[in-house]
């Protein structure tokens, strides 16, 4: 029963969050259309620059890195 109305409550809160994020973004573009839309793809372009600098965290990567130090401290 507590787990139900705790998740209950977690669905509230992230639906309070996005409908006052929407709402926000909405006057925003309504009130300031230009800077707006260049700040949204300044943001974009942001995220999207950081997605192609992060190091990958799936292991595969991590057993490639082991095999290639390996490789370069036995020289």
């Amino acid at each position: 029963m507590k787990n139900s109305s705790n998740a209950r409550l977690n669905v509230a809160v992230l639906m309070g969050i996005l409908l006052c994020s929407s709402v926000t973004m909405l006057w925003l573009f309504w009130r300031f259309p230009i800077a707006t839309a260049v700040g949204t793809l300044l943001i974009l372009a942001g995220f999207s620059l950081a997605t192609r600098l992060a190091v990958p965290s799936d292991g595969e990567s991590f057993v490639d890195l082991d095999a290639h130090e390996q490789g370069i401290r036995s020289h």
